[in-house]
């Protein structure tokens, strides 16, 4: 099992450390993969003001200090009462009574501003209240995830620039809280990941020219909505993240796509969305494998995949298996990973001591935070009876959050589906196809070899050739799984991703590589 990193923190806030030390403080499924890439260009603007994006310089230290930007966000997202003024502003055309009448209520109704907000720098900023209404409009309908039922202080735009960055928050009237439910962390998972692969200096140009030091005109017109052109001053810090692992494969895979997509000549905001696709398979690629380290499952994770048929194939029995199978991954890990201390030197010293559940109480302590010194330990019989507990326990929270991830992020990237069935199984949606052409292909790639390196990289299992274990094993036959990586060939095709020259030779092609033809 790969040695893991001392915590750096105590985490009293936390009933024990059983997830954390897996997988890191932390993987949250509430978070979704464009929340957690906002969080991460959050992180990554605030170490890059620094002078330190991608430096870490002591393991599991990072402290960062995100915007807020409560006017952008109030005008934004706590502001229906624009489309009454804009209605009165048509009949009329008074830009005067216009502006009065908004700020009016704008001074009224928005929160988190202090008891002094000001809104007359919109006046200056935009020619008349019309191309104020229309630039409102325009971000608005940039919202990351579209029509959603988050709260306004948790909504997010595209991120054009750094002045549409900024961190999740619970707002109620002039009390401001930094929030968790929807920045979880992950992202600051991300950003160490990426600052542990080894790849962080050749990432950045992409991500500096086009975000960081963006100048885009729908980077200055956020800039324009807030006062002061955007500029913040920004000094609470966020710290306590903690990702077990000093270097993974998992981190140098997750850096090489990113630099392979940001090779394609797509325009630079089109990436984006590749850019989340491929994050969290990578994320979902660590969640599984860590818990298979765990397991002492040298193998990394699989994933049979059924490409869509008009009737129902084995493929999609197996896909579900293979679907139910990792996802199960990480609960016996929870367990393998606290049951293992009975192999332990420090548990067999146990038996010598005068109070047995007195030095199970302590050692327990010291790995997993649990349980209390007030914890009443006369209901149990025996250490073993104490540690069986602690797996119920982190078992049953476990599966509040972390348990949740794979399934969530799954659905969220495309990756795993229960369309025309009752059970989830992993059929990928052409969006995220698309995403692995991209990443993978520089130019064109021979079909079949496609179908190699995504079995390679990912562990995909389409065809018949990356089937011998299952098709050898009597589960389904060759056919079945020529026929699968048949549909998936035409379906590139429909895509436009794929060409046959002949009946023995389909290449797939990247239609925005650089070095293409």
């Amino acid at each position: 099992m790969i040695s893991t990193l001392p915590r750096n923190y105590s985490y009293n806030n936390l009933d024990f450390w059983v997830d954390e030390a897996i997988w890191g403080h932390r993987l949250y499924d509430e978070q979704t993969p464009w929340l957690c890439f906002m969080e991460f260009l959050n992180v990554l603007s605030s170490e890059y003001q620094k002078g330190t994006a991608f430096v870490e310089n002591t393991f599991n230290s990072l402290s960062y200090s995100p915007y807020s930007r409560i006017y952008l966000r109030n005008l934004l997202f706590n502001n229906p009462y624009i489309e009454v003024v804009y209605r009165d502003y048509e009949n009329h055309k008074d830009g005067k009574k216009a502006w009065n009448d908004w700020i009016q209520i704008a001074e009224q109704k928005f929160a988190g501003l202090g008891s002094l907000p000001n809104f007359r720098y919109l006046q200056s900023n935009f020619d008349d209240f019309e191309d104020f209404y229309e630039a409102i409009k325009f971000l608005q309908s940039n919202t990351i995830e579209g029509e959603n039922n988050k709260r306004w202080s948790s909504q997010f735009i595209y991120p054009y620039g750094k002045e549409c960055l900024y961190e999740d928050l619970r707002i109620n009237g002039d009390k401001v809280q930094n929030d968790r439910r929807f920045f979880g962390r992950t992202g600051e998972i991300l950003y160490l990941m990426l600052s542990r692969s080894g790849r962080g200096q050749q990432l950045l140009p992409f991500l500096e020219a086009n975000i960081l030091n963006s100048s885009s005109v729908f980077n200055r017109l956020a800039k324009k909505l807030q006062p002061d052109a955007g500029f913040e001053n920004s000094v609470k810090e966020l710290k306590g993240t903690y990702l077990p692992y000093e270097n993974l494969d998992d981190f140098q895979n997750l850096a090489d796509d990113w630099l392979n997509i940001f090779t394609c000549e797509i325009p630079p905001y089109d990436t984006l969305p590749h850019l989340v696709n491929i994050t969290g398979l990578h994320m979902i690629l660590y969640f599984l494998n860590r818990s298979k380290g765990v397991l002492n499952q040298n193998k990394k994770a699989k994933f049979i995949l059924e490409i869509l048929a008009p009737k129902k194939t084995i493929i999609r029995d197996l896909a579900s298996d293979s679907y139910i199978n990792n996802n199960n991954l990480s609960r016996q890990a929870i367990e393998r990973h606290i049951l293992s201390i009975k192999e332990t030197n420090d548990w067999k010293e146990i038996s010598k001591s005068g109070d047995l559940l007195y030095a199970a109480q302590k050692l327990l302590q010291n790995k997993f935070f649990w349980p209390s010194n007030d914890e009443d330990l006369s209901m149990y019989d025996s250490p073993d009876d104490l540690l069986n507990e602690l797996v119920d326990k982190a078992i049953m929270r476990h599966k509040q959050h972390v348990y949740n991830f794979h399934r969530v992020w799954g659905k969220e990237i495309g990756l795993s589906s229960s369309r025309n069935s009752q059970r989830i199984r992993y059929a990928p949606t052409d969006s995220l196809f698309k995403s692995l052409v991209l990443i993978n292909v520089p130019s064109r790639m021979e079909f079949q070899e496609f179908l190699t390196k995504l079995y390679v990289k990912y562990g995909f299992i389409i065809g018949d050739k990356q089937a011998i274990d299952i098709t050898a094993s009597g589960q389904a036959d060759l056919e079945a799984f020529s026929e699968n990586a048949l549909r998936l060939e035409q379906r590139l095709s429909s895509m436009g991703l794929l060409r046959r020259l002949s009946d023995a030779c389909a290449y797939v092609e990247n239609p925005f590589a650089r070095d293409g033809d």
